[in-house]
């Protein structure tokens, strides 16, 4: 008798939410799936452990960006729950001190601003290849997403994201598949910074996309799913 298929857990990025992962579920056909948000939470111990707290004794974890970052943060404390990982458009590198003023400073700005315009003058140029900066169904559909998650929302991942650990040590004795997928255009998670994850994790099946920047799920869906696809297989076998 085979068993239920586990549940993938689908952690998203900063102020995003379930309509980043639907283009990719629509094309992998999976039928048990979890999309925690992450809104209240203001590092990613505190975000893990209330996940872990949640979540079923076992499942599949994909995280993109900041819920890469939490993604890592949960390999760190229960790898034996995590029957499969997928890293998306990720930077596992803390954040210098330094920089924390400035990227605080941001979420003030946003709030004088308003979060699209904000969003659409600082973020937007750096989150999609060069061919995509003028899709304007594209930025709709993120701005969207951002207001759908509001300010208060963006303040509290701002605090997940620099007081981030790096995980990467955990990552070399993880005993279950891993993926890991980014965009070769991505200025923010760069592919020197998936190559740091891939150096850690030697077990790792490495998928760059030529075309795509920070934003993969949206921007390459039909690139995306066959290897998200391969590794649900792949972690569904290695359960039998």
């Amino acid at each position: 008798m085979n068993n239920p298929p586990l549940p993938l857990v689908l952690l998203s990025g900063t102020l995003c939410n379930a309509r980043l992962w639907q283009p990719i579920l629509a094309r992998l056909n999976q039928s048990a799936v979890i999309c925690p948000r992450l809104t209240a939470d203001t590092s990613a111990e505190q975000a893990s452990q209330r996940l872990l707290d949640q979540l079923p004794p076992r499942f599949l974890l994909a995280g993109f960006s900041l819920g890469a970052i939490v993604a890592l943060q949960m390999v760190a404390d229960a790898p034996g729950r995590i029957a499969g990982l997928a890293l998306l458009s990720v930077n596992p590198l803390a954040v210098p001190p330094e920089s924390a003023p400035a990227r605080r400073e941001a979420v003030s700005v946003a709030r004088q601003q308003g979060l699209t315009r904000w969003l659409s003058a600082s973020l937007w140029p750096k989150y999609v290849a060069p061919s995509r900066v003028d899709d304007q169904a594209l930025h709709a559909l993120i701005c969207r997403m951002a207001e759908e998650s509001g300010l208060d929302t963006l303040a509290t991942q701002t605090e997940i994201a620099i007081t981030r650990r790096d995980n990467r040590e955990a990552l070399a004795s993880l005993a279950c598949p891993i993926i890991i997928i980014n965009g070769m255009q991505d200025p923010l998670c760069t592919p020197h910074h998936h190559q740091l994850v891939a150096e850690s994790a030697p077990q790792a099946r490495c998928v760059t996309l030529a075309s795509a920047g920070h934003f993969t799920l949206l921007e390459a869906p039909d690139e995306v799913a066959p290897p998200l696809r391969q590794w649900i297989k792949e972690c569904s076998d290695a359960q039998e």
